[in-house]
């Protein structure tokens, strides 16, 4: 299967805020290693009208449960309000290769989802972490919550964009 082209760019976390005087921006990491998007490089900022930036990291330290950062040319808490709430992205090409079989979930949202019997459920919108294993949220004529184990997912086709399952539409 092919993987996403190299130059698509994937979500790992978000700025939660600004800190202090002085332009430090306080960020959730949404990597399983939290502190693994610090290794990610370029970042590229995307704020809530859609403006993207390329940033670079000048200084990063942990500060409870995310990070601290301060990102070149921003001196101020002026000057970091601007990125409140925007999500950061990284290249796909810079995340860790994976295991054959394995997908970053990224690469599942907006997957089409059928059954064995191609009738068609909806789209993938995004995944949850519920601890026992991952969720599908499949959004189509209504919502469905699909667990994300083998003997569910029986193929996933990133060329054709599908992902079949062993589902009844019915649930």
């Amino acid at each position: 299967m092919a993987r996403r082209a190299s130059g698509a760019w994937v979500e790992v976390g978000r700025v939660a805020g600004v800190y202090g005087v002085r332009g430090w921006l306080r960020i959730q990491s949404h990597t399983d290693v939290p502190s693994a998007l610090l290794d990610y490089r370029p970042w590229r900022l995307r704020g809530p009208h859609g403006v993207w930036d390329e940033v670079a990291v000048e200084e990063a330290k942990p500060h409870g449960r995310g990070f601290l950062v301060r990102l070149a040319a921003c001196e101020s808490r002026e000057d970091a309000e601007r990125y409140r709430g925007a999500v950061i992205e990284v290249p796909m090409s810079v995340l860790p290769a994976l295991a054959p079989g394995e997908f970053y979930w990224a690469e599942l949202v907006g997957l089409a989802v059928e059954t064995l019997a191609g009738q068609a459920l909806g789209v993938v919108r995004s995944l949850l972490a519920t601890g026992a294993n991952d969720v599908l949220i499949v959004t189509g004529e209504r919502e469905r919550l699909i667990p994300y184990v083998p003997e569910v997912v029986r193929r996933v086709d990133l060329d054709g964009q599908r992902l079949v399952v062993a589902w009844d539409p019915d649930f």
